[in-house]
């Protein structure tokens, strides 16, 4: 039918009951249960998301969502949610919720999966990711970041702060973690990512190839005060782990360390909590 304003309306989202966990066309969300997708680095190819608003951020880029399962409550919003999207042509399978927590093995309190191709958000090169040498440049570096809440945090605060690009070692958990993905909201599929294979070799290439300066973050006293910091124009934070901090390979390569003056007597902080401090300082992007 054509409308007073000429466009046409979208064909209906493609929608099937699902009756059967045993389904094979949701095997992919029983892989939830096998240890595949719970690993640090994922299982190759797939990766599940939860929760309506990280399904919005998959169903953003046409092509990245394989398909979308929700329970009986969720069906009519997630329908609607995909006809707007850039991927309407995305298959909505809608099942009762004793089926879904039989698929996945947990209660799944908002309704809501997408499986997801890894592919266009995982396998990008440091050289589609780091800006211009020209242009002012801010990286989050990664290193050795283990726990699944914190790897999410850190890209949901390098989305917060307009952080050009995140880099992980090797060690660093998988950023489209299920768990991971639903506590960056979505912003691991945003900020462009590279995950190295080579970690002193990668750092290398920061510095020398495009100009990036490394600064660690520690709590040692030695380290400068982040207040009397110049921000370089093109600069790479350095965040570690909150139990071992900035590893051996990471310290060589960065130009210096600063830390977060803290109150005498407190440890440090959270690793998300410290990122986000420093990434107020050193970002150079347009905030309101």
């Amino acid at each position: 039918m054509i409308g007073d304003d000429d466009h046409t309306m979208a064909p209906p989202v493609q929608t099937i009951q699902i009756e059967d966990a045993r389904d094979p066309r949701i095997t992919e969300y029983l892989a939830l249960r096998e240890r595949g997708l719970r690993g640090g680095r994922g299982q190759d190819g797939v990766f599940i998301g939860e929760a309506v608003l990280v399904v919005a951020v998959m169903l953003e880029t046409k092509g990245l969502t394989r398909s979308v399962l929700a329970s009986a409550k969720q069906a009519d919003r997630m329908a609607e949610m995909i006809a707007k999207s850039n991927s309407p042509e995305t298959p909505l399978f809608v099942a009762d919720e004793e089926i879904i927590r039989s698929i996945t093995g947990f209660d799944l309190h908002r309704g809501v999966l997408a499986s997801g191709i890894r592919a266009p958000v995982e396998e990008r090169a440091l050289d589609d990711i780091i800006p211009d040498a020209k242009k002012d440049a801010t990286i989050l570096v990664c290193d050795g970041i283990g726990n699944i809440d914190n790897i999410g945090l850190l890209f949901r605060n390098a989305a917060a702060f307009g952080v050009d690009a995140v880099v992980l070692s090797p060690e660093c958990h998988d950023p489209l973690y299920r768990k991971s993905l639903r506590v960056s909201i979505g912003h691991a599929l945003r900020v462009p990512w590279h995950r190295s294979r080579d970690w002193d070799m990668t750092l290398q290439r920061l510095t020398d190839e495009f100009g990036i300066t490394l600064i660690g973050t520690s709590i040692e006293s030695g380290s400068v005060p982040l207040e009397e910091i110049e921000p370089p124009a093109r600069v790479g934070v350095v965040m570690g782990s909150e139990f071992s901090g900035i590893g051996p390979i990471s310290l060589r390569h960065c130009a210096m360390s600063t830390r977060i003056p803290m109150v005498k007597g407190t440890d440090s902080l959270n690793v998300g909590v410290a990122a986000a401090v420093c990434l107020h300082k050193f970002t150079r992007s347009n905030r309101i």
